[in-house]
């Protein structure tokens, strides 16, 4: 599936589902920069990097998606069913949970706007299936970066929990909050 939305001020934003032969080099460079530790990935090589891309991609339950700006990569955005991932095994997932993960590409400088923007396209993509009620997040408690982000875009934060490779903070957003909220970049 590909998603597109124009944002005032900033551009065609594009999700397209990651190919891993064609963006496990361009993804190494992202996920191996000390800024994205919380990534888990930064002593991988590219071989590490398209393997596991190429592993969600044979998933039906988790999905990996290059997210660009006029055709520029600008991130990588991950879904994935609760109930098959290991956060399903922390809290009570409920029908309609869909979760996410999102990295912004590191290098030039973001256009003014950009990282306010991108959440409330990525929830309004997520929530372009009515099926789905809840986006579950899980961030480790040290992204403090991440942490602000969410508490901006509306999520109400949990309990911590503790994952096979961090302690997490356990967050929602739903729908209907999403849909309450006065304005969404």
């Amino acid at each position: 599936m590909t998603y597109q939305e124009t944002i005032p001020g900033l551009g065609e934003l594009r999700l397209v589902p990651v190919d891993p032969a064609v963006h496990a080099d361009l993804l190494h460079g992202w996920v191996t920069e000390p800024r994205a530790r919380f990534w888990g990935m930064g002593s991988y090589t590219v071989d590490e990097v398209r393997e596991v891309y190429a592993y969600l991609d044979g998933l039906t339950t988790h999905h990996a998606y290059l997210i660009t700006l006029d055709g520029t990569p600008i991130g990588l955005f991950q879904t994935y069913r609760p109930e098959a991932d290991p956060v399903g095994e922390r809290y009570r997932v409920r029908p309609g949970d869909i979760g996410m993960h999102l990295l912004l590409a590191p290098g030039r400088r973001p256009p003014r706007g950009l990282t306010t923007a991108v959440g409330p396209a990525l929830a309004r993509f997520l929530f372009t299936d009515p099926t789905r009620q809840r986006i579950v997040v899980e961030p480790d408690v040290r992204n403090e970066i991440a942490l602000r982000r969410l508490r901006r875009e509306g999520f109400t934060f949990d309990e911590e929990i503790d994952m096979p490779d961090k302690r997490a903070q356990l967050a929602f957003l739903t729908r209907s909050h999403f849909d309450s909220r006065p304005t969404h970049p």
